[in-house]
């Protein structure tokens, strides 16, 4: 029991730490993606970390099995140069005895998974995707950006010179010519975007507004205080039309209905709906496969280093198997069952091979004869 609590914590701190860091570095290359809402459409800082925060469940589902194989890697090989391993086995424990607290951590790390793959990632990703279509589609950010003039709908144009820290907009032109009879041009030096029941609109302080008659050619110029421009062109709401795959909970993949896609696509949706079953297997499979390649055999002075190798190689097959059978039973749906067979697979061929063996000290030279 406490070589249990013992392994588990030092496997358990490990695990923290490589999900941690695996975490920072794959946020940092995704939210390279969303850098332009930023730049371009004036996202606020905490707007831009909570949009790649609700992302964070789909990157830990993937991370958790790859964060568990590592740290019972690193573990288990330096308390085998460290000899704990060896004196562990003395003292009459078996390799399958020895990998049971990687096993109960991997069983923790895939039942995380499945509330990852099953809940959190589809409650999140839906989130994500929706707070995605706002601020692209929203209609400040779209459409008054400073320095550029900026179209709207027919026959409408908006230039704004800069924004300041409240929402102030200075140096506003708007350029009218949705009445082709007569063109309107609007000077301010100070406004603001408001939105109503009707629509949004410029508010407009202190300015000009100059209309020019296409019949006589005559301008008109008036100056007011306060002015209002209905763009009306932008009137109209714009909505989704369909849901990404990780945005549907098990049940929609598993049973698609024409109201969520195309018939042609739902082979493709129950394999993505297995895929989210299988997953978090792999916590099992990969942890496995580490335990079983650093423990059956005989103990080496010289290191473990091919050993490392070898079970890397073998957890990257797993891995492509588990992906390359998800493709396969998208295509051929019969194939589904091999989805479960390539993930299941390793990890009881693992256990097999460790109740067979037992880790063998080497032998003094002095007792060869």
């Amino acid at each position: 029991m406490r070589i249990n609590r013992y392994l588990s914590g030092q496997i358990v701190t490990a695990m923290l730490f490589i999900v941690i860091s695996m975490t920072c570095v794959i946020w940092l290359s995704q939210s390279l993606r969303f850098v332009d809402l930023i730049v371009n459409r004036g996202l606020p800082i905490p707007s831009f970390i909570f949009l790649t925060f609700m992302l964070m469940p789909t990157w830990l589902s993937i991370v958790l099995p790859i964060a568990a194989f590592a740290a019972t890697l690193f573990v288990y090989n330096k308390m085998t140069n460290d000899r704990e391993m060896v004196v562990l086995s003395a003292a009459g424990l078996s390799p399958l005895r020895l990998a049971v607290p990687a096993l109960l951590v991997a069983v923790a790390t895939a039942v995380a998974g499945y509330m990852m793959t099953l809940y959190l990632v589809p409650m999140s990703y839906r989130g994500f995707k929706e707070l995605q279509f706002q601020i692209r589609h929203n209609f400040d950010h779209l459409v008054l950006r400073e320095g550029e003039f900026r179209s709207i709908g027919d026959g409408l144009t908006v230039y704004v010179r800069a924004r300041e820290d409240q929402g102030q907009l200075a140096g506003i032109i708007v350029h009218d010519q949705r009445d082709p009879r007569n063109t309107v041009t609007l000077i301010a030096e100070r406004g603001a975007l408001v939105t109503t029941p009707d629509g949004p609109r410029v508010v407009m302080a202190n300015g000009s507004r100059q209309e020019r008659d296409a019949d006589s050619g005559r301008v008109n110029v008036l100056y007011f205080d306060r002015y209002t421009v209905d763009l009306g062109a932008m009137r109209e709401e714009v909505q989704r039309t369909f849901r990404d795959q990780n945005e549907l909970f098990i049940e929609d993949l598993l049973y698609p209905t024409d109201h969520i896609t195309d018939p042609k696509n739902f082979d493709e949706y129950i394999a993505e709906g297995h895929q989210r079953l299988t997953a978090p297997l792999l916590a099992l499979s990969l942890t496995a496969i580490g335990v079983a390649v650093l423990l059956s055999g005989e103990f080496s002075r010289r290191g473990q280093t091919v050993r490392i190798v070898s079970s890397v190689l073998l957890a990257g097959v797993a891995e492509a198997m588990g992906l390359g059978s998800k493709y396969l039973a998208a295509r051929y749906p019969w194939l589904i069952p091999v989805m479960w067979l390539a993930v299941l697979g390793p990890f009881l061929i693992a256990i097999l091979a460790m109740t067979r063996r037992r880790m063998r000290r080497p032998v003094p030279a002095a007792a060869v004869t």
